[in-house]
């Protein structure tokens, strides 16, 4: 059987693939369980699906926390898995699904300066080119998607897209914290933990939510297992992986794969019928060069173009 090797370039952007097609599904979940569920129960169930996932191991995992990581943990818990999780699904209920896929891709923008200001991270010119590229694609794809017909129209940009752009922020603060500040914890101990914690938050939420609406909705059994999936892909898997992965890689080549993001979640969404024009495949092409120019020569050895004092834990 062929073991991973996390520190081979060909592995690293192998993962980056799954981890891509994993969280580019997730906006198309979301999407179907909105349809019988409000947008804080399909939050809150993804929530606690993942901590009954995570239980019997964060269980064990509780000693583990002591007062050099508390703090850490917590954010881990609430920045990087809670608010993301439901400020998605509140974008979701006025934003397609696409979309919330493409702004997504604003997170390694903020990852690059979170850990300039408050992590003393560094980036060379040619990987901050990489970002506003693959940003500028981002952006040039919301502008089409905006209106087919018309290459800008700002009285169709939709406000609820900031709730997006709020968790890519999250997503931005969690990565460098895992990158810099938890060096005793594995991937998936922090992933088990984090879930341990924002579990009962889910839990408590859905004990007090109204759930007489969901039975007057068609295949609602269905639907929640639209976020049952959502759940065990998008957070447990997918969130094991990536915290796993940050641990061998700068966190801006691991949040690069926001930029890839779109392009699944674009995917899904033509086959659920949303509206896709020819030019969003050029800001797609503007998107993956951005994602080679930032992670150009991250990752090779001790010369990495981000210089950092962190030790990779095998």
């Amino acid at each position: 059987m062929i073991k991973p090797d996390l520190h081979k370039p060909a592995w690293q952007w192998a993962t980056l693939i799954l981890l891509a097609f994993f969280w580019g599904s997730s906006f198309i979940l979301m999407k179907k369980g909105l349809q019988s569920y409000s947008h804080g129960q399909v939050a809150a169930f993804r929530i606690f699906f993942s901590f009954l996932a995570f239980l019997p191991m964060g269980i064990r995992k509780l000693k583990k926390i002591h007062r050099g990581n508390i703090w850490s943990v917590l954010l881990v818990a609430i920045i990087g898995n809670t608010l993301p999780a439901f400020l998605f699904t509140k974008a979701q209920t006025q934003i397609d699904s696409s979309l919330a896929g493409i702004l997504n891709s604003m997170a390694p923008l903020f990852t690059l300066i979170v850990g300039a200001i408050f992590y003393r991270s560094k980036a060379k010119a040619l990987n901050v080119v990489g970002i506003f590229l693959g940003l500028a694609g981002a952006a040039g794809l919301i502008i089409v998607n905006a209106e087919a017909d018309k290459l800008f129209d700002p009285g169709k940009m939709n406000i609820y897209g900031l709730f997006v752009v709020l968790a890519t922020l999250c997503y931005g603060i969690n990565a460098n914290e895992i990158k810099y500040k938890i060096k005793d914890l594995k991937g998936l101990e922090i992933t088990a933990l984090s879930f341990t914690i924002a579990g009962p938050v889910g839990l408590v939420y859905l004990l007090f939510s109204d759930f007489s609406a969901v039975a007057e909705t068609e295949n609602y059994l269905q639907n929640l297992g639209y976020v049952f999936l959502l759940a065990m892909f998008s957070s447990v898997a997918a969130l094991s992986i990536f915290y796993t992965f940050l641990q061998y890689v700068h966190p801006l080549f691991a949040t690069s794969v926001t930029y890839l993001i779109p392009v699944i979640a674009i995917f899904w969404g033509v086959m659920d019928g949303e509206a896709l024009v020819p030019l969003q495949f050029l800001f797609i092409a503007a998107i993956l060069v951005g994602v080679y120019l930032v992670t150009w020569k991250n990752n090779n050895k001790k010369s990495s173009t981000y210089e950092t004092k962190q030790t990779i834990n095998s």
